[in-house]
Formats: C-alpha cells, sequence, structure tokens
C-alpha cells in the first residue's frame, strides 16, 4: 500500500454582514495573520501623546480580531491575500454582482439627458465603471468635471442620494452645477440649522457637519453615497457616516489626490471600493481643457552666520524664524505687488503671518486692486463673496490660509498661487495647485510660485528645505515642468 502526503490549503470563508462590513471566517493563526497584513502605522504616530505614553502601538488596524469584521470595499485585498499564500476562499456570488453596463450605453444614457454639451470620454469611462462595480474611489483632478459625473450617476440611479461636500460653499455649488446641467427637480440641501426630518427630494447635498450626528437610522433611507473630497473621509466623523450606512449599496468617492500613504488609501477603499483613475491633470492640460501651469519655485539663501544660528532648529523653531522674517514677508509682499492678475497667497499660520503679510499689503497696495483676507474665523456667506467677487475682477489679491482656500474653492479666475508657508502634504499641494487651472476669458495660464529656504549649514539640510524635496517629488511624478530660481534674501 503506498501512502499519499495530503497538503492541507487553510481555508477563509466570507459572509456580508451589510453593505459596510465582511465578516471572515478562519483558523486563530490565519486571523492573525490577516490582521497584520491589514495593520499600518498611522503617520506621525510617534508624535501622539498615547504613542509617547506606551498606551497604543501607533497602528490602524482594519480588520478587527474581536468582531472578526472588515470594511467590504476591501474584498480585492482579501482575494489578492489568499492568492499570495495559497489559501482558498469562499463567498457567495452575490458579493460581486456587478452591473452590466457597456460604455457605449453610458454615452447613449448621457444623451437623453439633454446635457447643455457633450460628456468627455474620460468622464463617461467613470461613470461606467462605478455602475458596473457599484462603488468605486475616482481619483478625479480639479478641472476634469466630477460634478458632471457626480450628476450623471444621480440620474442613473433615480434612488434616493446623498452627496456629502465638505463646506457649505460647495453644497450650493453642487446644486448650481446641478441647474446648469438641466435638472428639473429641487435638492434638499443640509447646512448648519437646517431640518433634517422628512426629505421628500430625491437628492441631498450636505455637509458632512451638519449630518454626521444623525442617528443611523436616518441614512437608511438613502440608496447612493456619494462622498465629493474624499480623501478627507479618513477622519473619525466622516468614517462614521459611513458606517452608520449599512443598507446603502451603492458607494462612490471622489478626490483630486490622496496621500500616498497604504493607510489612507486602504481606509478609504474599504468605504468606497477599489481606486481608479481616468485622467491625469497633466492630460486635462496637454488637451487645453485646463489651464497652462508654470511652476517657479524660489529657494531664498540666507547668509552663512544665519544658516548656523538656526543649524539646530526643530521644525517648529525654523518654521517660527521664517514665517516671522521681516526680509521674507517683505520679499513675499514685493511678489505679490508685481504680479499681473487674481494672486492667491496661501500661508499656515494666522495670526504670525497671515495677519502679517495682510497688514504689509494693506500698506502698500494700490487703491485700485481689492485686498481680501480669508481665515478659518471667517464666514461661508464672506468666503463665497470673494470668489464671486474674483471672478468679476482681474487685479485682486487674496492672502488665505491653506484650510480655507487650498480645497473646496473654484476660482476659474486665477492667474497666480504664491505658497508662502512650505509644506510636504501631497493632498494639500496639489489640491492647491488645482486652485488655478480652470480657465477663463482673461486666462490661459496659471504660475505657481513655490517658495522654499536653504538653511542649509555643514552638509545638514534644514526641514522646509526637504519640503520642498517632496514637492518636487511630485511635480516630476505629475510631469508638471517647473524651473527653479536660487534668490539670495539676505545680502
Amino acid at each position: 500500500m503506498t501512502s499519499a502526503t495530503i497538503k492541507y490549503r487553510e481555508l477563509i470563508t466570507l459572509s456580508k454582514v451589510n453593505e459596510t462590513y465582511l465578516r471572515v471566517d478562519c483558523g486563530r493563526g490565519l486571523s492573525q495573520e490577516l490582521s497584520e497584513f491589514f495593520s499600518f502605522y498611522v503617520p506621525g504616530y510617534k508624535f501622539v501623546p498615547s504613542y509617547k505614553s506606551r498606551m497604543w502601538d501607533g497602528k490602524i488596524r482594519l480588520f478587527n480580531l474581536n468582531t472578526q469584521l472588515i470594511y467590504l470595499g476591501l474584498l480585492p485585498y482579501i482575494k489578492s491575500f489568499c492568492n499570495e499564500r495559497d489559501y482558498d476562499l469562499e463567498y457567495d456570488d452575490d458579493l460581486e454582482s456587478l452591473h452590466q453596463l457597456s460604455v457605449a450605453e453610458t454615452e447613449q444614457f448621457s444623451q437623453t439627458l439633454g446635457l447643455p454639451f457633450a460628456a468627455r470620454k474620460y468622464q463617461i469611462d467613470a461613470v461606467a465603471h462605478c455602475i458596473r462595480h457599484n462603488r468605486s474611489l475616482v481619483l478625479s483632478p480639479t478641472g476634469s468635471g466630477k460634478s458632471l459625473i457626480i450628476y450623471l450617476l444621480t440620474r442613473f440611479y433615480r434612488s434616493k442620494t446623498l452627496i456629502i461636500v465638505p463646506t457649505v460653499s460647495l453644497v450650493r455649488q453642487m446644486y448650481g452645477d446641478f441647474k446648469d446641467y438641466g435638472y428639473k427637480h429641487e435638492c434638499k440641501l443640509i447646512t448648519g440649522g437646517v431640518d433634517k426630518e422628512n426629505i421628500e427630494e430625491q437628492v441631498t447635498v450636505s455637509t458632512w457637519q451638519s449630518i454626521y450626528k444623525m442617528p443611523a437610522s436616518w441614512f437608511e433611507q438613502y440608496d447612493v453615497v456619494i462622498g465629493d473630497e474624499a480623501h478627507q473621509f479618513k477622519a473619525k466623523s466622516l468614517t462614521d457616516i459611513m458606517t452608520k450606512m449599512t443598507l446603502c449599496k451603492y458607494r462612490f468617492g471622489f478626490t483630486g489626490t490622496l496621500d500616498g500613504t497604504a493607510t489612507h488609501k486602504l481606509v478609504l477603499e474599504g468605504l468606497f471600493g477599489e481606486v481608479k483613475s481616468f485622467v491625469k491633470t497633466k492630460d486635462l492640460i496637454d488637451s487645453n481643457t485646463l489651464a497652462e501651469l508654470k511652476i517657479k519655485i524660489l529657494v531664498l539663501k540666507y547668509l552663512t552666520e544665519t544658516c548656523k544660528i538656526h543649524s539646530k532648529d526643530k521644525f517648529p523653531e525654523e518654521m517660527d524664524f521664517i514665517v516671522r522674517n521681516p526680509k521674507r514677508n517683505n520679499f513675499i509682499k514685493n511678489l505679490a505687488l508685481s504680479l499681473e492678475g487674481n494672486s492667491l497667497i496661501l500661508f499656515q499660520y494666522v495670526d504670525k503671518h497671515g495677519k502679517v503679510l495682510h497688514d504689509l499689503l494693506k500698506q502698500s497696495v494700490s487703491k485700485d486692486r481689492t485686498l481680501f483676507f480669508v481665515f478659518g474665523g471667517t464666514d461661508a456667506q464672506t468666503r463665497e463673496s470673494v470668489r464671486s467677487i474674483t471672478e468679476k475682477e482681474n487685479n485682486a489679491i487674496i492672502i488665505a490660509s491653506y484650510g480655507t482656500f487650498s480645497t473646496g474653492v473654484n476660482i476659474r479666475n486665477l492667474h497666480n498661487i504664491i505658497f508662502a508657508s512650505p509644506s510636504k502634504s501631497r493632498v494639500r499641494n496639489l489640491q492647491s495647485i488645482g486652485r488655478g487651472l480652470r480657465k477663463s476669458e482673461s486666462k490661459e495660464a496659471c504660475t505657481l510660485y513655490d517658495i522654499s529656504d536653504d538653511l542649509q549649514h555643514k552638509g545638514r539640510v534644514n526641514y522646509t528645505l526637504k519640503h520642498l524635496y517632496e514637492r518636487v517629488k511630485i511635480y516630476n511624478e505629475e510631469k508638471f515642468d517647473y524651473k527653479l530660481y536660487k534668490i539670495k534674501l539676505e545680502t
């Protein structure tokens, strides 16, 4: 008798709990392995008090060992996990029940809606993909017309739809776009203080701040959820909204960019579905859909003695020196005054930088130029007024914090952008650049002035110069054209 060796294959069984979660059934050892596979260090975890006090190991875990639950949108990653390790995977066919809709059929559908203009190919491709897969995270650069993609999805499903946006101005803007596309019905617009009960409209547009405290039962009325500026959905309040939508089968997120971390990407894919890109910013520029982008990197050089003094500065001390530096702030002032067209100056710190720049420009700006100052304390109505006025003028200067004007604000008539405060954030930088890429009757190009500071001393590269290196990486990845200029700030 011949004996045979039978190889035991590990088995993972998945079952759908609801439209948010899968339950994983497998052995304890395999559960531990799966937990490690879906565990990631949170960016900046070493600086979090709970990590410093050893109350937390700095990791986020997307698979819960206690409940055996994981986001439904991570199914493709579970399949990859099993394939790589030769594990068996079983699940019901309804987890991947796809809508059979071709690109040609999608285009035909769009033509029945009486749009004022034809949808672009990549927009049709994006809509077809979303419909076929029931959920998706769509990378849609600024100026690519994501509101039209959202509109087409809304018209296709004809079901109760919740559109979540980050700002009050975008609530109104989304509804305005729908009207421009030919939407004949009313939308429920939810901002602070608006009644949220007894919603009869098919489409609800709301800021996330206005609804995140609503009970799970309130979200059960929606069949479709669409998240605009979806990169913000990693925040706990936004994640809580998505996890409450247990009955919502159709989920679509839209964002211009991700921050490059595995944690960020997988959380969003877990909530919305796999990430998919249909067009890049450079493609839109090359096709003349967006304005031409020129990037001028201005590296400010300091005297050796100044570099020596600040050679041991930590990041907060270096930033404090930079933003409070009178010569640097005067340089920014003079640069802004020398530029033609509407200019946006972006800063990080309100009191010690934004207000300083505003006061300097207020003393020097000519009477025929409008000067605006926008920060977190500026109300939504004023921000919208600034945007509206800028659309009609061609020589205004806006001094604004990154948090208020780097995202969620569409200004077609913006000719220049100045990065007054250095940052290495991929999301912040690309979103900020996107503010200036929309075309207008008076604008075919936008120039970005990226200001950085060279405080190198004896081979030590300072923090903000390192941040410039990160921004240059982004420019190279996006295939943006840029030129570097070295400027002696101190003489």
